[in-house]
């Protein structure tokens, strides 16, 4: 197995913003194709019905916004205004929905500026609890998992079968554990897996089905350990903040080549949202506890009474790196106001840290990489 070709390949079909792949897919299996906002979706329900989710993080660098200016204001992030050109453009006139949820008032609001230009488009918008600690939250999504499946049901013509569910989770816990060891892998033999190849190896997995998916990331695993490590000095870093707007291929393979051996990030969180194994038992309500209960601390997710900046910094103080990179996406105000709190955690402890800000459209890097160099070298010779 050649992984650098194997990467490339996929990285191609994630730019191609005309979903070539897609079209076929859909035309050949003859099934349903939900487009979803990120950053969380229950992927599991969607495929209990042979529906493939389509995981949008924007088109990147690759399209020019012609039409959804006209729809938004001026500082508002480029996801946003990226998606919904990808509709105006006609690219997604072949999906059969779109999967909403109010991560934040950019994301809710493109949901119903969605429906208003494509009203034959079915538009499904999940709310989510807004505290996680009462009684009443995994209840509450769990009836709210309720109507999707209802929606579902109508839109497909099939009949809910929790029997089916049960076999999604199955596989679904499958993804993320495979996903669990690859971060593994990364974290513990950097020379072996770049983090642009690891971001790709997840990314490819919003675009196929979870099984084919599966199949690919066993097959890297098992492959890994006859790779030749590519050594050189690196400096253990903790990346934080790009948890719905996606960075640059370019950025990635940036940070890869100025030595940063990332232990930890928010990148495609996707499946990977939820951090433990779903229960298969009484699967609707496993799903809405796993969502409360079993998910990762993030900007767009509520977190109750204990704040988010302590769930971070117990996990920079668990993985024990050299700094922490924040690097957020222009406009992206969940993240931005979190990063006030979490700095301020790392200032505490003496963690150094470097705040870097993005756009997916960007394509000029030498002053992030000046940046990051300038800050590694600070490091260095502290």
């Amino acid at each position: 197995m050649k992984i650098k070709k194997l990467v490339q390949d996929f990285e191609n079909k994630i730019k191609d913003i005309d979903f070539k792949y897609l079209k076929e897919y859909k035309q050949k299996e003859n099934k349903k194709i939900f487009a979803h906002f990120p950053v969380y979706a229950p992927h599991e329900i969607f495929h209990s019905f042979d529906v493939l989710l389509l995981g949008l993080n924007g088109a990147g660098n690759e399209i020019e916004i012609l039409y959804a200016d006209a729809r938004f204001g001026s500082f508002i992030c480029s996801i946003v205004k990226s998606t919904m050109e990808l509709g105006l453009s006609n690219r997604l006139d072949f999906i059969d929905g779109f999967f909403f949820t109010g991560i934040c008032d950019a994301a809710r609001n493109l949901c119903f500026v969605y429906k208003r230009n494509f009203p034959d488009k079915n538009v499904i918008f999940l709310h989510l609890p807004q505290n996680p600690e009462t009684e009443h939250a995994i209840k509450f999504l769990e009836s709210e998992f309720k109507r999707l499946i209802k929606n579902l049901e109508e839109m497909t013509g099939k009949r809910f079968s929790e029997d089916k569910l049960r076999e999604s989770i199955k596989i679904h816990n499958e993804n993320r554990k495979l996903q669990r060891k690859l971060y593994e892998i990364r974290r513990n033999e950097p020379d072996k897996l770049s983090t642009y190849e690891l971001y790709t190896l997840l990314r490819i997995g919003n675009f196929i089905p979870v099984e084919e998916h599966n199949k690919i990331l066993k097959e890297v695993i098992d492959y890994i350990p006859q790779r030749e490590p590519v050594e050189r000095d690196r400096i253990k870093v903790v990346i934080e903040g790009s948890f719905c707007e996606q960075p640059p291929f370019e950025l990635l393979k940036l940070l890869d080549d100025v030595g940063c051996h990332i232990l930890d990030d928010d990148f495609i969180l996707g499946r990977r949202f939820i951090l433990e194994d779903v229960n298969e038992d009484n699967p609707i309500y496993s799903l809405a506890e796993a969502y409360v209960k079993k998910t990762r601390y993030a900007s767009v997710k509520h977190s109750g009474k204990k704040y988010k900046s302590k769930y971070f910094i117990e996990n920079v103080k668990k993985l024990k790196p050299e700094a922490v990179i924040f690097m957020y996406a222009k406009f992206c105000e969940p993240g931005l106001f979190d990063y006030v709190l979490f700095k301020k955690e790392l200032e505490k402890e003496g963690i150094p840290y470097l705040f870097l800000e993005f756009e997916e459209k960007m394509w000029n890097f030498d002053r992030i990489q000046l940046e990051i160099e300038t800050f590694f070298e600070s490091l260095i010779f502290v």
